[in-house]
């Protein structure tokens, strides 16, 4: 694997989301909050600059694993076995006919 950095704006292409929803994806992830297709995943990513306000660097590692694990598999509907025909009605409670008065 290639151990590149990339921008967040080719992380998001990447990924094929936009740049705003990948940045709150990371928000999600360092809240602990995010999850992909029902599983929580942390994002690991590099910030620059003074105080951690520069600009966002992510492996290419990590776009691989995030891509990994938003694919989707088929699973095979199970079998099933014809119904039975019935020769009653069970939801009918009360005798069929004319209702006496």
């Amino acid at each position: 694997m290639d151990a590149s950095l990339l921008n967040s704006k080719d992380a998001a292409s990447e990924l094929g989301i936009s740049v705003p929803t990948f940045y709150d994806w990371l928000s999600q992830s360092r809240n602990g909050t995010f999850t992909l297709r029902g599983k929580p995943v942390t994002i690991e990513f590099y910030q620059g600059g003074r105080c951690g306000q520069g600009r966002i660097r992510i492996p290419r590692r990590e776009i691989d694993r995030l891509l990994a694990l938003m694919l989707v598999q088929t699973q095979p509907k199970p079998l099933r076995r014809a119904p039975k025909p019935r020769k009653n009605f069970s939801n009918i409670t009360v005798t069929p006919g004319r209702p006496e008065s």
